[in-house]
């Protein structure tokens, strides 16, 4: 996802609130984390956005699977350092006291096996005490399959539309996403993307955390577009 993209995914999402995001985080982090240490890891960070904000407070590292994302974040967002990895398995031979996961990334692991395999890597990558902060995809109950939706973006240099229908796959959620993109050079560009989330079921998910060994909690949003978050401290 993403691939040829990564250029244009911080125009896509220009209205997401980073700033405000990342204090609740940090908000979080100071209630919850135990451990004394500063050094912060944000799995699927993408361009980066929440690590500008992030980076005031903490040492930060940033990891995520898409090469090209990574390349956005690298040239935007300095003083970080950034690995390639897949969240399920990816190995910094490291730990940290603060590890986030947002904007619901954690939903393209899609199954509960890579759920499992991936909350044991977390906390294998988290010092005793440290907080795991993760931002959930939308419950399935809430995931409205059949319907479109269209963001559009525009400054003097560019125009972009985007139009994403959705569907259920079993357990998966399917957004199919095309692009109309135009660069003031007198061409339309053309792309399609496909995005798949698969749903989780808070209950069994906090169940999954304390079988590992996390002290687990789910912290419900404030409003509807708010999908609240899991945070998690290492015993």
């Amino acid at each position: 996802m993403y691939k040829e993209l990564a250029k244009y995914y911080d125009y896509i999402y220009h209205k997401k609130d980073y700033a405000t995001e990342s204090k609740n985080i940090i908000s979080l982090i100071k209630r919850f984390k135990k451990s004394s240490g500063k050094e912060l890891l944000d799995v699927a960070c993408g361009t980066g956005k929440h690590l500008q904000y992030l980076k005031k407070q903490y040492i930060c590292t940033g990891i995520d699977l898409n090469r090209e994302m990574l390349n956005v974040a690298r040239c935007n967002i300095k003083g970080v350092k950034y690995y390639l990895g897949n969240m399920i398995n990816f190995n910094l031979k490291k730990q940290f006291d603060i590890i986030t996961c947002l904007f619901s990334s954690i939903g393209y692991v899609k199954t509960y096996t890579n759920l499992e395999r991936t909350l044991k890597n977390f906390y294998k990558h988290l010092n005793t005490g440290g907080v795991l902060i993760i931002e959930p995809w939308i419950d399935k109950n809430k995931f409205y399959a059949g319907s479109s939706y269209i963001d559009t973006y525009k400054d003097n240099n560019i125009v972009i539309a985007r139009v994403s229908t959705s569907a259920i796959k079993g357990n998966i959620s399917v957004l199919k996403f095309s692009y109309l993109i135009s660069k003031n050079d007198g061409r339309i560009y053309y792309y399609e993307d496909i995005s798949e989330l698969g749903f989780f079921d808070r209950k069994r998910t906090l169940r999954m955390m304390k079988r590992i060994g996390y002290d687990a909690r789910f912290i419900i949003g404030k409003d509807k577009k708010d999908r609240g978050v899991y945070v998690a401290v290492k015993k």
